[in-house]
């Protein structure tokens, strides 16, 4: 029997339960998959605690990697046997095997293991759509990039050197900034020792950043705000933190004039020719070598209580991944 983690409540880590599940044949436009690794990301917390909100029971995990195992009437793209992965709705990754659409299904290349691309479809996603999508970046261009030791922020920085970005980074501590340093952020500020903003002003000339890529939210916004250039960009795609708190739209023209984003992976890649083309970006840095995925967690499906408690405590570094 498959099996898979669920909750029927929101809560703690405690509230996630290991069990076996009835998977069945997929119908028409599904596929069913047996999953190689499963993706841990934040967005599985913000579900755990009812942050985001989804009918209970439900299952867990929104991104996996492995192989089609059967197809349901009027799938064509797919067959049994091919690599794929994914991130996105519906729930339910959290398990050995699944049906889902086939439609929010991505090829997988035979250079990438299922390992790498359950560490890195979400969060290389992201940093596709961050960095090609968002703001016109220019080669030389100064950004700030909080938490930059993270799995979004190790994919980022390698991206942003092939761009010739500038990249000033924020981490919580000294092991971290040299772990965003190897990875290429060309200037580290620990956000324990140092005022950010400040900081940043200081290796700027004091003009800030063209763009702030925050993935931290309410205890980052006011840095945020106050390192960015005049007529920059804040780019708030994550709430670790907890969520912004009402902005007061005057703030913006006093701090000046800058734009503010914050935009949803979902509405990057569900055009299916734009996921096609971030992915077939990401995927072609990664089998080249340019830029390479650092799994430093693994921890197997059934302990996944332990590493929601081991990501949410911030001790995780780079990419986790579940295995099945």
């Amino acid at each position: 029997m498959a099996k898979a983690i669920r909750y029927y409540d929101t809560g703690g880590p405690e509230v996630l339960r290991w069990e076996g599940v009835e998977v069945g044949d997929p119908g028409p436009g599904e596929v069913r998959i047996k999953h190689g690794a499963v993706g841990l990301n934040f967005a599985d917390i913000y579900f755990r605690t009812g942050m985001y909100p989804a009918p209970l029971p439900a299952g867990m995990g929104v991104e996996a990697a492995g192989t089609v195992e059967a197809v349901g009437a009027g799938v064509t793209e797919y067959r049994p046997g091919d690599r794929v992965t994914y991130t996105g709705s519906p729930l339910g990754a959290y398990s050995t095997e699944r049906v889902m659409p086939a439609a929010h299904l991505i090829r997988l290349p035979d250079a990438i293991p299922f390992e790498t691309a359950a560490a890195m479809t979400m969060r290389g996603l992201t940093a596709s759509y961050l960095l090609r999508r968002i703001w016109p970046l220019a080669k030389g261009d100064t950004v700030l990039l909080h938490a930059a030791a993270g799995g979004v922020g190790l994919i980022f920085l390698q991206w942003a050197k092939l761009l010739g970005l500038r990249v000033i980074g924020t981490v919580s501590t000294e092991h971290k900034a040299a772990v965003a340093r190897s990875y290429g952020c060309d200037e580290v500020i620990v956000y324990s020792k140092e005022d950010v903003a400040q900081r940043v002003r200081e290796l700027t000339g004091g003009k800030g950043v063209a763009v702030v890529y925050d993935s931290i939210g309410a205890a980052t916004f006011d840095t945020s705000l106050n390192a960015v250039a005049r007529r920059g960009l804040i780019v708030c795609f994550g709430t670790a933190s907890g969520p912004i708190p009402p902005i007061d739209a005057m703030r913006l023209a006093t701090g000046g004039s800058p734009y503010l984003t914050r935009p949803a992976l979902a509405d990057y890649i569900a055009d299916p020719v734009e996921r096609a083309a971030l992915a077939g970006e990401l995927f072609d840095h990664v089998a080249s070598g340019r830029i390479t995925i650092q799994i430093n967690q693994r921890y197997p499906l059934e302990e996944a209580a332990q590493a929601h408690r081991d990501l949410e405590s911030g001790r995780s570094i780079g990419s986790s991944v579940l295995t099945v």
